[in-house]
């Protein structure tokens, strides 16, 4: 048993699939980030974007994570 508390074992599962989560999370904002900056910020004009938002959206990433990359790529966000 691994441990007694049910706090305790749903905070370890929690922590490890957060981290996993965050991770992705991360590798994709920086995907899009880079697509941003290499071409039009536009996904409609830019192919390697439009792929990274494809791949976000399908990881679920929410949609105001992918806009704020994509500004952020584009130089509108610090």
């Amino acid at each position: 048993m691994a441990g007694h508390s049910k706090w305790a074992n749903i905070k370890r599962q929690k922590a490890r699939v957060d981290a996993v989560k965050g991770k992705t999370f991360a590798k994709l904002s920086r995907e899009i980030i880079v697509a941003a900056r290499a071409g039009v910020p536009d996904p409609d004009g830019n192919f390697q974007l439009r792929n990274a938002v494809e791949k976000a959206k399908a990881a679920g990433i929410p949609n105001e994570n992918i806009e704020r990359a994509i500004a952020k790529g584009a130089g509108q966000l610090g």
